[in-house]
Order: C-alpha cells, then sequence, then structure tokens
C-alpha cells in the first residue's frame, strides 16, 4: 500500500496520538487514541496495517485503545513505529464511526484508508449496521417515549399506562441490546478473526455447570425475597383494614389468624432467603476463585514456555501484575457483580408483569429511571475504559520503577541518587493519583446520578399511586403490597453504576490477559523432536548468521567446531558474539541462517527439553530461587539424594563456606542469594550444574566473581569433572582458560580472530597474546 507508506501529512498529530507502550523483537504494542472507543476505525486501522509487507499480524482494541502489532523479527523497530503512525494519521482524519454511515475524506469510501473497499471477513461481518450503532440506543429511546406520549394524550386511561410502561421496556431492551452487540464486536476484534463469543463467556470456560447452579440459588433467593416483600405488604395491609383478601380467599377469614398465617409465611421465607443467599453466594464465590484459579494456572504455565525473547521483552512488574492483579479481577467480577447482573434481572422479570398486571397505572413511572440509568451506565463504562487502561499502564510503570529502585539500592547510594530516586517515584505516583482521580470522579458523578433518578422515581411512585388510590383508579389492596417492591428494586439500580465499573475493570483485565497469552511459546517441529538417545557432544556451526533486532549482526557466517569430549574456549571482547553462541546452543536464540549441529543434527529438529536436558549452563549472572541452599543446588535434580549435593558443592568449592554456616545446607538465601556474596551464589550455580551431569556443560563466566585462589581450586575440581564430556569455557580472564584443549579468539561482528592451544597462540603473537601480556600486567605502562 504505497500511500500509507509514503504519507507524510498529519505524522506529527499522530506521534501523540499514537505511542508506543512496549516494543520487543517482533511485536509492539501502541496506545492509539483514535481508535478508542471506535470499533470500526479499529477494525480499518488493523486490516491496513496487515497489508504492509512485514507485518505478520495487526489488533486493534476498542475499548482500551490497545494495538498490538507483530512483525518479521528482521524489520526495524522504527520502520514499523513510523508506519503505525502514518496509518493513524490517515485513518484519524475520516470520520469515522461518526454517528451516521462513515465516509472516507474527500470521496474516499470508508474502509480502506488507501481508498479500498471494507475489510470483509468475521470482522467487517460482525459491524453493526449505521442504525444499530452507538447513537441507536438513545434515539429509539426518545422514539418510544415520544410515542408513548402520544398515547397519553389520545388514548384510553388504561391504554395510555400500557403503553408508557411499554416504552420503557422497549427502550431499555434497544439500550442493553445495542450495548451488548458493541461489546461483542469488540471482544470480537481483540479477540481476532476467530473471536465469536462475549469475553465472559470466554472467562467462564468450563466453569459453565457451577455458574449455571449459582444463577438458579440466586433466582430463587430473589423469588424468595420478593415473596417476603409481598408478605410484609399483606401484614401493613391487615394492620391498617383487617383483612388482606387474598388470604381470605384462603380461609384465612378474621384478622388474627391472618397474623399467624402471615407469620408463618414470612418466618418460612425469611428461612428460604437465607438458605439461599448463603448457597447462591458460596457458590459465586466458588465459580470466581475456580475461574482465578483455571486462568492464572493456565496463564502462568503459558508464560513457563514463553520464547525467551519475548519473556525478556516484557516488564517482569506487567507479567506478575496480569498474573496476579488482573487474573483475580475475572474471579472477583463472578464472586460479586455478576450475581448483582442475575439478582438485578431476576427482580424485573417477577416485578414488570406483576406491576403491568396489578397495577398498570403506576408501572410506568415505578420502571421510568431504568432505560435512563442503564444508558448512563453504559455510556460511562465505554468513557471509563481509556481511563482505566491509563491508569492501570501508569501504575504498572510505577511499580516497576519502585522495583527497580529498591533492587538497585546500593548503586542508587553509591551515586548519591536517593532524592532523584524518590522525586523520580513521586513523579510517576502523581501521575497514577491523577489518572485514578479523573477515574474515581467519573464513577462517583455516575453513582450519585443513578441515586438521583431512583430516588425521584421513589417519590413520583408514591405520588402518582397515591392519587390512583384516591380517586378510586386503583384498589389500596393492591397499592399497599406492591409498594415497597420497586425500592428493592431501585436499590439495586443504585448499584449499577458500581457493577458497570467492575464489569469495565474485568474487560481491561481479560484484555491484558488476553495479551499475554497470545505470545507465542516455543515450539518443537521435525521428525527428530524427541531428542537424541546419547549424546556424544560434537558441536558444530555452519556459517551461522545473527543479529538483535535493530542492531548489527553479532556472529557473521560463523562457523567452528567444538570437538566431543574435550575443553573448548572462548575469548574475546565485550560484544564479540560468545554468550551469543551459548544462546544459540541453548535454543534461546536460532540462527538467522546457518547451522547449529549437535552431533551432526540440526538443533532445529531436536527437542527443546531434551537438548536442554543433555546441555549444563552457567550464565554470568546466575539466578537462586529464595529457599535453602540444598533446595538451589537440587533445583532440576529433585530426587538427588543429600550425599550428590555435598559431592556437587565440594567440587564447586562451596561446601567449606557453606559448612560454616549455622544451618549448613539447610540455610535461607533469600530473594536471588541476596544473603550471599557474588562469588558464593556463582559455586551454588556451577554446583547445580555438576548435579545435572550433562554430557555437554557451558560455563559463561562462570568464575568471574571468585578469587585467584578459588578459580584455581575450581579449575582443579572441573579437570576432574570435565573427563569424558564436552566443556565450553566463555571467559575474560584469560588464565581460566590457558588449559583449554582449544581456544578461539572471537573479534567484533562475531568472526572468529584467531584459533589454537595457548601456547600456540602466544607464538603467534597475535591478538591472544596482546590480551594475555596486558592482563598479566607486561604492557602495563
Amino acid at each position: 500500500m504505497p500511500s500509507l507508506l509514503g504519507a507524510a501529512a498529519g505524522t506529527r498529530s499522530a506521534d501523540r496520538a499514537a505511542r508506543p507502550r512496549s516494543v520487543t523483537p517482533g511485536r509492539q504494542r501502541w496506545d492509539v487514541g483514535p481508535v478508542r472507543g471506535r470499533p470500526r476505525t479499529a477494525r480499518i486501522l488493523a486490516a491496513a496495517l496487515r497489508r504492509v509487507p512485514g507485518i505478520t499480524e495487526a489488533q486493534a482494541n476498542p475499548v482500551t485503545g490497545g494495538v498490538l502489532v507483530r512483525h518479521d523479527p528482521r524489520m526495524r523497530a522504527a520502520d514499523i513505529g513510523r508506519t503505525v503512525r502514518e496509518a493513524v494519521a490517515l485513518i484519524a482524519e475520516q470520520p469515522i464511526d461518526a454517528g451516521g454511515p462513515a465516509g472516507g475524506a474527500a470521496g474516499t469510501p470508508a474502509g480502506d484508508p488507501a481508498g479500498g473497499p471494507a475489510p470483509a471477513g468475521p470482522a467487517a461481518d460482525a459491524a453493526p449496521p449505521a442504525h444499530r450503532g452507538p447513537a441507536a440506543g438513545p434515539v429509539l429511546a426518545v422514539g418510544a417515549t415520544v410515542a408513548a406520549g402520544i398515547a397519553l394524550v389520545r388514548g384510553s386511561a388504561l391504554s395510555r399506562h400500557l403503553v408508557a410502561a411499554g416504552g420503557v421496556v422497549a427502550a431499555t431492551a434497544v439500550v442493553l441490546r445495542n450495548d451488548w452487540r458493541r461489546t461483542l464486536d469488540a471482544a470480537r476484534q481483540a479477540a481476532g478473526p476467530d473471536g465469536e463469543r462475549h469475553p465472559l463467556l470466554e472467562i467462564v470456560g468450563p466453569h459453565r455447570r457451577r455458574l449455571y447452579r449459582a444463577a438458579a440459588l440466586s433466582v430463587a433467593c430473589q423469588a424468595a425475597e420478593t415473596a417476603l416483600g409481598t408478605f410484609l405488604g399483606w401484614t401493613g395491609l391487615v394492620l391498617i383494614k383487617g383483612e388482606a383478601a387474598p388470604l381470605a380467599r384462603l380461609g384465612l377469614t378474621t384478622a388474627s389468624a391472618q397474623l399467624w398465617g402471615l407469620a408463618g409465611l414470612v418466618a418460612a421465607a425469611c428461612a428460604a432467603v437465607a438458605t439461599l443467599s448463603y448457597a447462591s453466594n458460596l457458590q459465586w464465590r466458588r465459580l470466581g476463585q475456580d475461574i482465578e484459579h483455571d486462568w492464572r494456572s493456565r496463564t502462568y504455565r503459558h508464560v513457563q514456555h514463553l520464547e525467551l525473547s519475548h519473556l525478556e521483552g516484557e516488564r517482569t512488574s506487567r507479567v506478575a501484575g496480569t498474573l496476579t492483579n488482573d487474573v483475580g479481577q475475572l474471579g472477583a467480577f463472578f464472586s460479586g457483580p455478576a450475581n448483582d447482573v442475575l439478582q438485578l434481572g431476576t427482580s424485573l422479570a417477577l416485578l414488570v408483569p406483576a406491576f403491568l398486571l396489578l397495577a398498570p397505572q403506576i408501572a410506568w413511572i415505578a420502571f421510568l429511571p431504568i432505560p435512563v440509568v442503564a444508558w448512563l451506565s453504559l455510556r460511562h463504562q465505554e468513557k471509563a475504559a481509556a481511563g482505566y487502561a491509563v491508569t492501570g499502564e501508569r501504575r504498572a510503570r510505577l511499580g516497576s520503577q519502585v522495583i527497580n529502585s529498591l533492587e538497585a539500592g546500593a548503586t542508587v547510594k553509591s551515586f548519591c541518587t536517593e532524592d532523584h530516586e524518590a522525586a523520580h517515584v513521586d513523579e510517576l505516583s502523581e501521575a497514577a493519583l491523577e489518572s485514578s482521580r479523573l477515574s474515581d470522579r467519573g464513577t462517583i458523578r455516575h453513582a450519585e446520578t443513578v441515586r438521583a433518578c431512583t430516588t425521584a422515581s421513589m417519590a413520583g411512585t408514591l405520588l402518582v399511586g397515591g392519587r390512583s388510590v384516591l380517586n378510586g383508579t386503583l384498589r389500596f389492596e393492591v397499592f399497599s403490597p406492591l409498594i415497597g417492591l420497586p425500592q428493592m428494586l431501585l436499590m439495586r439500580m443504585s448499584r449499577l453504576g458500581g457493577i458497570a465499573d467492575q464489569y469495565q475493570r474485568t474487560l481491561a483485565s481479560y484484555d491484558r490477559v488476553q495479551r499475554l497469552r497470545a505470545l507465542p511459546v516455543e515450539t518443537d517441529s521435525g521428525e527428530a523432536a524427541a531428542g537424541p538417545a546419547e549424546v556424544r557432544g560434537e558441536i558444530a556451526l555452519e556459517a551461522v548468521t545473527f543479529a538483535y533486532p535493530g542492531r548489527p549482526a553479532a556472529l557473521d557466517q560463523l562457523s567452528l567446531t567444538v570437538p566431543a569430549g574435550r575443553v573448548t574456549a572462548l575469548v574475546g571482547a565485550t560484544g564479540s558474539g560468545k554468550t551469543t553462541i551459548a544462546k544459540l546452543l541453548m535454543r534461546f536464540q536460532d540462527a538467522h541462517s546457518g547451522r547449529v549441529l549437535l552431533d551432526g543434527q540440526d538443533i532445529r529438529d531436536l527437542g527443546r527439553h531434551r537438548l536442554r536436558h543433555a546441555i549444563g549452563f552457567v550464565s554470568q549472572d546466575p539466578f537462586l530461587f529464595d529457599g535453602t541452599i540444598a533446595d538451589n543446588i537440587r533445583y532440576g535434580s529433585f530426587d538427588a539424594p543429600d550425599e550428590a549435593v555435598r559431592k556437587a558443592a565440594a567440587m564447586a568449592e562451596a561446601d567449606p563456606f557453606i559448612a560454616a554456616l549455622p544451618d549448613g545446607y539447610d540455610t535461607l538465601i533469600g530473594e536471588r542469594g541476596a544473603a550471599l556474596s557474588g562469588g558464593q551464589r556463582q559455586r551454588i550455580a556451577l554446583a547445580r550444574t555438576i548435579l545435572k551431569d550433562s554430557p555437554v556443560v557451558i560455563l559463561d563466566e562462570a568464575t568471574s566473581a571468585v578469587d585467584n585462589e578459588t578459580e584455581a581450586a575450581i579449575q582443579r575440581a572441573l579437570r576432574s569433572f570435565a573427563a569424558g564430556r564436552t566443556m565450553i569455557v566463555i571467559a575474560h580472564r584469560l588464565s581460566t582458560v590457558r588449559h583449554a584443549d582449544r581456544i578461539y579468539v572471537m573479534d567484533k561482528g562475531g568472526v572468529v580472530a584467531e584459533q589454537g592451544t595457548h601456547d600456540e597462540l602466544l607464538a603467534r603473537h597475535g591478538h591472544y597474546a596482546s590480551l594475555w601480556q596486558i592482563q598479566a600486567g607486561e604492557l602495563a605502562a
């Protein structure tokens, strides 16, 4: 689409309308203002981006304004960003979703911004027609009100009341129907072409039976509560008039008999309400807990299998917040607000027919606030979506900054930047506070508006109903039991704003959870996915090229061989690709071209788990878990006996300092091993790899944090451990690798500058010899 790629006009305004939220290799997430609240705009923008060469998928969410773009990882992130902004600039110029049929600027049809037809497929089919768009609810509600007004003027008294009540019901149905369709359309857009169900149905998932049980109990509870209100109304009628006609027809003719009978009915209704309320609330809470547990388990399992590049590209605090707060919100909605919605619906289903049959004169005024409150609540829900998305993003940034500042405590203090960090947190906290205040202000304003509507309706019901009783058109025997029932409904209506608030929070949380679950997981392919039966350990790189996104090639047509059962060293300057080779061997990354072979077999044809079981890996910054020393050494080899743990620790020169600790191997080391020094953490990580006993071992600066004496002892132990296995040692300290069978000297750009043994390389007086002389102090002058 040349017009999209070549568009320059409006780019500056698009910079303000579209802001990147996160940029990782092969994926970008954006906040796009013009998409928020405009489902059709979201569909057109996503369809336009999908046509750009190199972009494999694009999704735009009209609820949160979030845009997800997946692309070829080899494309520059800046090029993708420029394309997104140009697309937003073109889309923003078109009056789409603006009430009537959308038309493009300057006669361009409202479809593809390049002038093509509107996108076809499920997304387009899901688009509501113009008369069903966002403005349809208020328009039809006004129409129903006008029709009711004409009937009130021209018709009989009863028909006027019935038509007015029917207009109220019709307006309510229209508002709810249109909002349901808009929400479903937004959900389909967020879920992609295959999304067919409403998010709440997706959230419930396999727990529908419990949902049905909870719903049935809630309906029964609400029916019992309505019956209780009716019985209490009859009790007042007996006290005022001396009898209640319905009870007289049952044979209870005296006031005393009717009061005793009502006492029994009230007691039974109270017991039923209490029992059913307890059972229904218990079922709803269990449903919420089951949903939370199920989503957290499945999402966390998905996160554990993400490709490492995507996992490293996400903020840890964001992922943790999704797994805790957002998943918790999915369950919290069904623990409370969902029950309130069902009780409200049951009250309507019971009371509206009752009023229409028994007291049509006051039905319209009793239920008049319902369409108004429903429209206000759903309108508030749409406006609150953007606020919650912004608030969630700002809170995530605040949490990330707090965690980073705490983890960098030593650095902060050494640079005397405590006040700077405090000011930064204050700034982020102020931004999050302002977003929360804006959202809360709108929520409170909506709740008070709903309260005013319901209070006015209660007063109107008393006034209209009282006049009907006085003029004889409504019997007091009918009005008295009914007068208290709308109050129950209207009190629930006052909570509709809170329900809509929780509903919107749930949709926003569902969107964040789904975005996390949309990240690609590691996959195995090929006939040999089961992995090699035995590993000899011969490794070869054949013309391997690899580059991190937006950077020069880390490896450029690199070829080297690591013989089986030998110690091979990789040395060289920082950035020469040594750690990248380790990542390729572990399949944390895959080469862009060329092959990485293990025993002559391409590792992309091997199962990742089998491959990683065959390779032990100690990174530059080893991670220790919050637990005991023994648990950390045994990690991954959970069934290893205590004697094997101690033997591995002794080989890693960790046993002496462990034995000196008060609790020995049962010593708790804190989060990330905070209670240990850097050298002690490295030795425990090394012991963990020794205990794994893999045929191939990669040591990436595994002894960089230990002193020379300890390193010499570890080297002696590793020589016996290396017997019969392939060992790759990555090091800057050349004394670490002087006894290696082969040394590869890496240079900038991921090329091999020299190779040979320590003595051979010194004899050449090349790059390695220069490095050796520098580290030995011979060229210190």
